[in-house]
């Protein structure tokens, strides 16, 4: 009995030390199946670039620019309506030959167009016609003033033929006139009427074809257009206007010539806004070198009488990258950061305006493009 109540007690005994050691080791599996704690890794400034040498790479200063205000707009050339003539028919008839195309050069009485019109033969017809009652009446005024010498007629008889010969008279001549503006001789008619071009241009606009009709004094065949001198149309932003007046000038850049610089003048600013876009029709007046073609993009500068002042630093400092503008800046533990600036207009000496991003007495990297491979290798 002794060692029944011997092992009772020893059992008693050694369950709380059983219950630690299950708690301990229910703790180490926890830990051992519980993730890595996190490591933090600091972010990398990606403008931010580290070389080995960087007393390699020459610095510059930006410097100060004064200009005028400058506003820089696009637009279309356009022909200048003053200077586009329609070529107008006089008959009405079909067209049987056509002698000019659309875009052809033509000078000034240049054959363009034919028809054949029955207005020609009804004008002939009249004209005949007016020459038989002419001869007619001439003969009674013949016989009437005979008769008058004589005695043999009154006054008032002499007077009403002599009115009536001057009648017939005039409609000889109208008629005869009717078919010379038809193109056609009164003794030698030949049925077909004949279009010249009124002025010298370019054809930029042509409404028939070979067999069609043409009505009289309607739709014109032909519009000839004086290119000499041509419209650059830009659109300019309401509040922009401010900057535009008329008669001012304006630099014009051909997308299609860049080399060849122009100059026009502003001759009208339109009353209307867009009311999708909110701009003005801003019209210049350009006289044409030759190379201007209708419907040609542009750019146009205008020049404001405000004073503006800008950042300048050379032209190699700017790096062009992704249709963006950069240039690199040292920092003050040695390295060099990437700056996203504005740039402005080509200056002389290789150098650059800056518009915005930069000020004036910053530092700059003279060669950014040298930098930017360094970096890249």
């Amino acid at each position: 009995m002794r060692n029944i109540g011997l092992w009772i007690g020893l059992f008693l005994l050694s369950i709380p030390l059983l219950l630690t050691l299950g708690g301990c080791s229910h703790q180490d599996v926890a830990a051992a199946e519980a993730p890595p704690p996190a490591k933090v890794v600091p972010d990398v400034d990606a403008s931010l670039l580290t070389v080995d040498h960087p007393e390699q790479f020459s610095l510059s200063a930006a410097t100060e620019h004064t200009a005028t205000s400058r506003l820089v707009v696009t637009g279309t050339v356009a022909p200048d309506i003053a200077r586009n003539v329609p070529v107008i028919s006089l008959a009405t008839g079909k067209v049987v030959a056509i002698h000019a195309r659309l875009g052809d050069v033509v000078k000034k009485g240049q054959l363009l167009l034919t028809v054949r019109s029955d207005d020609v033969a009804g004008g002939f017809s009249d004209y005949r016609k007016a020459v038989s009652a002419e001869a007619l009446t001439r003969f009674q005024l013949e016989r009437v003033q005979d008769l008058y010498k004589h005695g043999a007629n009154s006054l008032n008889d002499l007077q009403v033929a002599e009115d009536a010969e001057r009648r017939a008279q005039i409609d000889v001549e109208t008629t005869a006139e009717h078919l010379r503006l038809l193109g056609n001789d009164p003794d030698h008619p030949k049925f077909m009427v004949d279009l010249h071009a009124p002025v010298s241009g370019v054809i930029t606009d042509q409404q028939v074809t070979n067999a069609a009709g043409v009505q009289a004094l309607s739709a014109a065949p032909f519009t000839i257009s004086d290119l000499s001198y041509v419209w650059v149309v830009c659109d300019v932003y309401e509040n922009d206007l401010a900057n535009v007046h008329v008669n001012d000038t304006a630099e014009i850049t051909v997308n299609a010539y860049p080399q060849q610089p122009l100059t026009g003048r502003i001759s009208n600013i339109g009353a209307v806004l867009d009311p999708n876009i909110r701009t003005a029709k801003v019209r210049l007046e350009v006289r044409n070198p030759g190379m201007l073609r209708v419907g040609m993009f542009v750019t146009a500068t205008f020049h404001g009488v405000k004073k503006e002042t800008h950042t300048i630093v050379p032209a190699s400092a700017i790096l062009h990258l992704h249709d963006r503008d950069w240039v690199y800046v040292p920092t003050a533990d040695k390295k060099f950061r990437r700056v996203e600036v504005v740039s402005g207009e080509g200056l002389p000496d290789k150098t650059q305006e800056i518009i915005s991003g930069l000020n004036p007495g910053d530092q700059v990297v003279t060669n950014a493009l040298a930098l930017e491979h360094t970096v890249n290798q």
